[in-house]
């Protein structure tokens, strides 16, 4: 992106350069000052894409700053504030030759409030390779805690609801609306998938219910 000078570094630049040895009218150079301005406005907005310039996730902490984003998931993901806004840029400027990742990093502080740098290509795909890693760990780890009968049914109630509930803010946060009935449906959902995991999971490990004793492989004994 283009960068014009600052009115800042106009003003230091003519001082320094001391006063004009012709006079000029104050009108006239206000009225060039404002002219140049306007050049400059629609230079640099034409530098951004359009889809950028339409971008409209991340609104809703459109006055948050960086440490506050991340200190946030830290308290409650394995993900940075940096991995998260990356991974959802990543799934929305997909094509069907890969993620636009040159457009991500140079657009970056337009696309996300809390991003002040832009980066480069490699820096946008490590951000999200250690998205992904982060995820496939977080997954295998949770699974196993579901398959392995340390939590009672209720328990894991508990777990999933709260992961349901960050993952739900997140998505608020991002713009996506949620009804009351398309939460109530989701999390039902998520237990009903939860249940047939933790059922499928004691007949894996046991040939008949631990329980009550019931035959898990549906043969009479």
């Amino acid at each position: 992106m283009t960068d014009g000078a600052s009115p800042d570094e106009t003003d230091e630049h003519r001082s320094r350069a001391g006063p004009s040895s012709t006079e000029s009218d104050p009108d006239e150079d206000e009225s060039a000052d404002e002219s140049l301005d306007a050049a400059d406005g629609v230079s640099d907005e034409s530098d951004v894409p359009a889809d950028v310039r339409k971008y409209d996730r991340f609104k809703k902490i459109d006055g948050g700053t960086y440490d506050r984003a991340n200190e946030f998931l830290r308290e409650r993901t394995y993900v940075t504030a940096r991995e998260w806004a990356i991974a959802r840029l990543c799934a929305d400027f997909r094509t069907e030759t890969g993620v636009e990742m040159t457009k991500i990093g140079e657009n970056l502080p337009e696309l996300v409030p809390f991003m002040t740098d832009t980066y480069s290509p490699q820096a946008v795909n490590q951000a999200r390779a250690s998205f992904e890693e982060k995820v496939r760990k977080a997954g295998a780890t949770f699974l196993y805690g579901a398959m392995c009968d340390f939590f009672t049914a209720e328990e894991l109630d508990d777990v999933m609801y709260e992961a349901t509930e960050v993952a739900k803010f997140l998505l608020e946060v991002e713009g996506v609306e949620l009804s009351v009935e398309e939460e109530l449906a989701t999390e039902d959902q998520i237990s009903e998938v939860m249940r047939d995991v933790r059922e499928h999971s004691t007949a894996l490990r046991h040939d008949e219910c631990p329980h009550c004793g019931h035959d898990l492989d549906g043969e009479e004994s």
